[in-house]
């Protein structure tokens, strides 16, 4: 009896995908669109603030990439092992493995995005990912298990195959194709592919090989942000994990969708999309920055410490602020000050226009006025 053809990677056809890249064409020409602005946008950072925004955005993006997969990191640790690696000034704290492997790999690939994709830097990747990591067979290679790579939920007894990957053995050769074609596919190589278009394959065809015993979706996603680099010929600042961590349970639905047919337009749509709102997201930011530089220059010198410090704190939570706002509970919190000093401390905020204030009473709240700079 012939085996039935339930994944893409067992058709005839694998992995020669499919899609109508007419329906690209507006998606792909909106990045380029954006990329340019979002390039203008970022001469005007100073040298400071630029290295803190890759910070930020890296540390957000290996938080975001580990959660998807049902691991939290440390946001603190993971921020002073990046500034580490780019080897800037910060604390001496004891930096847990899991959260120093992710850093070096996140900052390696950032600094040499244009270093070719072989087996080699997949298994170094994979090393600096699973640091510290005692369970794992094969680490630094591909995985030999016999056993199949199935994705999974639900109960023991019961469990709901969402994917089963190729066997371990067939790795190695379908490893080898697609390396050839990441290459293949480049700037610069004998086919190359529009970047959204080789981004969401990539991603796509990575995953569905599923080549190590585990991190096959952090790796993949990190394939995802070299593709779009060496696309742009620099370093790329996104918020890719952030963006599809936010819609988690899609992103999910658009792979399971996509892991049993060639045919891949809706998957490509999808993605680029989503690369889209995480390049918005990333404007945003360098936009925060841009607004919080001439804020300070508008309002130099004309805060007390205690408010230096609470707008120092509203600062860091970077362009979506406080939740619900700043309450006069937490700025007691963060300064230290009486109920009657923080009274006055934020009643002068909000006439020297550094602030906004919203609500009533125990509703009343509190928002950083930086609109008022743009």
């Amino acid at each position: 009896m012939p085996t039935a053809r339930t994944w893409n990677w067992q058709q005839k056809d694998w992995p020669e995908f499919r899609y109508n890249s007419a329906k690209l064409e507006a998606l792909e020409a909106e990045f380029l669109r954006q990329s340019g602005v979002f390039m203008g946008a970022i001469r005007h950072v100073g040298e400071d603030d630029k290295q803190q925004l890759c910070v930020e955005l890296i540390s957000n993006e290996a938080l975001n990439t580990s959660e998807i997969e049902g691991e939290i990191l440390n946001r603190d640790s993971l921020q002073s092992s990046i500034r580490r690696n780019f080897g800037l000034t910060t604390d001496n704290r004891k930096i847990p493995p899991a959260e120093q492997g992710i850093a070096r790999m996140m900052v390696e690939l950032y600094r040499q995005f244009d270093t070719p994709l072989t087996d080699e830097l997949l298994f170094h990747c994979h090393q600096m990912l699973m640091n510290g990591r005692r369970d794992l067979k094969n680490i630094g290679r591909y995985r030999t298990d016999e056993h199949p790579m199935q994705v999974v939920s639900g109960p023991i007894h019961e469990p709901k195959v969402h994917f089963e990957a190729p066997p371990s053995k067939a790795v190695p050769k379908e490893m080898k194709r697609f390396v050839q074609w990441f290459s293949r596919t480049a700037p610069g190589g004998k086919s190359p592919l529009p970047i959204l278009t080789r981004t969401g394959i990539a991603h796509l065809y990575f995953v569905c090989i599923h080549p190590f015993e585990d991190g096959n979706g952090r790796i993949g996603r990190a394939i995802a942000e070299k593709a779009i680099s060496e696309g742009l010929g620099q370093s790329t600042l996104l918020a890719m994990s952030q963006t599809i961590n936010r819609g988690r349970k899609t992103y999910y639905e658009m792979l399971e969708s996509s892991n049993k047919d060639n045919e891949i337009t809706d998957w490509l749509i999808y993605f680029a999309r989503t690369v889209l709102a995480a390049q918005a997201q990333a404007q945003s930011m360098v936009d925060f920055i841009i607004a919080k530089t001439k804020f300070y220059e508008r309002l130099r010198g004309q805060f007390n410490e205690r408010q230096d410090k609470a707008i120092a704190r509203m600062m860091r939570e970077g362009p979506d602020g406080f939740k619900g706002g700043l309450s006069a509970e937490k700025y007691i919190t963060i300064t230290g000050a009486s109920r009657a000093t923080a009274t006055r401390d934020l009643q002068d905020l909000v006439e020297k226009k550094a602030l906004i204030r919203t609500g009533s009473l125990k509703s009343t709240r509190y928002h950083l006025n930086i609109t008022a700079q743009r």
